[in-house]
């Protein structure tokens, strides 16, 4: 079965290139323990489409990452009668616009996905002018490459540790997800359920904003001729990577305003105030457990619910498996048009800032909150 990939409608092409960011930081996780915790990234960029002419496309699955869908999963994609399906629609090391930059959205993938995961996301977001760094988190992704060539796999020993007791921690976030009352409940509910049950997913929160912050360290330094910083960065991410953008959001200075796709805020947030405006993108298996991010902010926060959609749907997944108890009953051309749109109105707004509100797009797929500031 050929697989139909959606292509950027900007009026930008996209480039795209690798960077790794090698440091001392010590690695925790069981199978890299004792080694530093390498941090690669992938940057999508706006070109101008005459541009290209020549220029190579990137798989977008490499041989390691089939590798990884094969060792998490016990299967993966098969490219062998169609491999013009595992192209990326963007070019490598495309030349870049000559006294040109633009915005910067850092995007987090979530676990046991990969840097790649939201593929489609970013080239839109980048086919629109802004700049999409990518970052990948080693041992709790499919596969991590490195730019020296070297890899690592997903440490399968977090499966038993990231809920403790395994049946107790399945259980009770099965009742969360149940579970109904305001939004101070639910939150209560969902941070005594954490506390008992979650620990690792807590404890790795700081690690993969580090992994932020460094691979924004490196884009600071080598890309300013690229990364217009002047009105800050925002950032996006699916279910962990939401989290991370929500953390970023309330602790970091340099993140101007944040997207959490269907995420669940594990961490210790107790002392926390988001500070930026937000946007909570949610499905209707998850709508009730992100509640934390309509309590305590300063500035707007905005919810859309999507309709007919499962978790897995906001990734690229929706277009490459057809199950809908995974991806959700929402065609997939339709799901990846509108929550692009909703990244695109929130991030023209509060990055770009050339509207004072986002107009997200009209659907019956989509309703609609805003939460005004409930603390000065």
């Amino acid at each position: 079965m050929s697989i139909k990939t959606p292509k950027p409608t900007g009026e930008y092409a996209v480039g795209t290139f690798t960077y790794t960011v090698y440091n001392d930081r010590a690695e925790v996780m069981e199978i890299g323990k004792g080694t530093e915790r390498n941090v690669a990234a992938r940057v999508y960029y706006p070109v101008l489409k005459e541009s290209t002419e020549g220029c190579q496309k990137p798989v977008a699955l490499s041989d390691n990452m089939i590798k990884g869908f094969k060792s998490a999963f016990k299967v993966a994609p098969n490219f062998k009668k169609n491999p013009e399906d595992n192209v990326s629609e963007c070019f490598i090391d495309a030349p870049r616009i000559p006294d040109k930059r633009f915005p910067l959205i850092m995007f987090n993938h979530g676990y046991n996905s990969y840097r790649e995961g939201n593929s489609f996301l970013c080239l839109e977001l980048a086919s629109h002018g802004y700049v999409v760094i990518s970052v990948a988190h080693s041992y709790e992704g499919l596969c991590t490459e490195f730019d020296d060539g070297s890899f690592v796999f997903f440490d399968k020993t977090i499966s038993k540790k990231m809920y403790d007791p395994m049946l107790g921690g399945v259980i009770a976030l099965f009742k969360l997800i149940k579970a109904r009352g305001s939004n101070e409940e639910l939150a209560e509910k969902f941070d005594k359920t954490q506390r008992k049950y979650c620990k690792l997913l807590m404890d790795r929160l700081p690690e993969w904003e580090k992994d932020n912050e460094a691979a924004l360290e490196y884009a600071k330094k080598n890309l300013s001729d690229l990364i217009d910083f002047n009105k800050g960065v925002g950032v996006t991410g699916h279910s962990f990577g939401g989290n991370v953008a929500y953390a970023l959001c309330a602790r970091n200075s340099d993140f101007t305003c944040g997207i959490n796709i269907d995420g669940g805020l594990f961490g210790e947030y107790t002392n926390d105030t988001l500070t930026k405006p937000f946007l909570q993108l949610s499905s209707e298996d998850y709508e009730y457990v992100v509640t934390r991010a309509y309590l305590r902010h300063t500035k707007p926060v905005y919810k859309v619910l999507v309709k007919d959609m499962k978790h897995m749907g906001f990734a690229d997944a929706k277009h490459m498996i057809p199950m809908k108890s995974v991806v959700g009953k929402l065609d997939a051309d339709v799901a990846h048009e509108l929550v692009s749109k909703c990244h695109l109105e929130f991030f023209d707004a509060f990055l770009k800032k050339e509207k004072d509100e986002p107009e997200f797009p009209e659907s019956e797929f989509l309703t609609f909150s805003k939460f005004e500031p409930d603390m000065q």
